[in-house]
């Protein structure tokens, strides 16, 4: 046997032996309900998904999405601010946290519509005041354009959908086969809480409570797989089409978001013609970091007639 050949070999033995050693298992989804699920959470089947939601408080409706990698969680504050004012559904989108992975692994924008659409319906919601932020924002008014009759007020938090520049680091390794095949096997909890940090700007918000949350929500079974097959996803938002949008709309947006760059929101606020932005001292998601404010500013919003 060669020198070579030896050397290749011990790499691979090497690399196996990491595998085996560092690899992070799937927790079962039972095991994740059991922890992250409560009293208030429903379940409704919707495009062969179990689709995770809760519903709280009461007035009129509320629907609150999400963004990549999160969960309804992320509303925690919201939800506990404005249950007296409003009745809240929030739920798990489809690839994330306890609705998990959709079985064909289709994430595209025409899925998330249609099925948005489906679970409204299903829940018989009516006309309602949407909100989202990120991928859930960039939902929100992709839904509102196509269906302008069920959406009585918008709210977009830090929301996709404009060509934004720089990729996400996360995004990167999903997208590359080798790095991919790591992400999906490989998840340290450093590495879940130097996202986080990305998207916060004041780190001292950050708990290991809130990172455990993310970590073992991203590691719940087929989560991570369906991660790589939504960021590998082309999303064909419309923004050519923004200025359609005659709902009144509020966007909300943080100084410092590192993922999408506060030039978004500005971009948005010039098309849709009935808009008014507010910028916040903040990263990524102004409702999760600065929940009682953007609170506060969204009642003021949705109650003002």
């Amino acid at each position: 046997m060669s020198r070579v050949v030896k050397i290749i070999i011990g790499v691979i033995a090497v690399l196996a032996a990491a595998f085996f050693v560092f690899r992070t298992p799937d927790i079962p989804m039972e095991e994740i309900k059991t922890k992250y699920a409560d009293e208030a959470s429903q379940y409704i089947q919707v495009d062969g998904l179990n689709v995770h939601y809760k519903q709280e408080g009461s007035g009129p409706n509320l629907l609150l999405l999400h963004g990549t990698a999160a969960s309804l969680h992320t509303w925690d504050g919201w939800v506990n601010e404005l249950k007296n004012d409003f009745r809240i559904t929030r739920l798990d989108l489809p690839a994330f946290g306890i609705t998990g992975a959709h079985p064909d692994g289709d994430y595209s924008m025409d899925f998330y519509i249609t099925f948005l659409d489906k679970f409204i319906s299903q829940l018989e919601l009516d006309t309602i005041f949407l909100a989202g932020n990120s991928l859930g924002a960039g939902i929100s008014w992709s839904y509102t354009l196509n269906h302008p009759d069920k959406v009585k007020k918008l709210i977009l938090l830090d929301a996709a959908g404009y060509p934004s520049g720089e990729t996400p680091f996360v995004f990167k390794l999903a997208k590359n086969d080798i790095t991919a095949g790591l992400l999906k096997n490989i998840t340290p909890r450093s590495f879940i809480e130097k996202n986080i940090k990305e998207v916060y700007y004041d780190d001292s918000k950050i708990t290991e409570k809130l990172i455990d949350r993310y970590y073992e929500l991203a590691l719940a079974q087929g989560n991570r797989q369906a991660f790589v097959d939504r960021a590998r996803t082309q999303m064909t938002y419309e923004y050519d089409r923004i200025l359609e949008i005659k709902t009144p709309t509020v966007i909300m947006w943080g100084q410092y978001d590192e993922w999408i760059n506060v030039d978004n929101a500005h971009s948005f606020d010039l098309d849709l013609p009935n808009s008014e932005l507010t910028i916040y001292e903040c990263g990524h998601m102004p409702m999760e970091e600065l929940p009682a404010q953007t609170a506060m500013d969204a009642r003021g919003f949705l109650t003002m007639e």
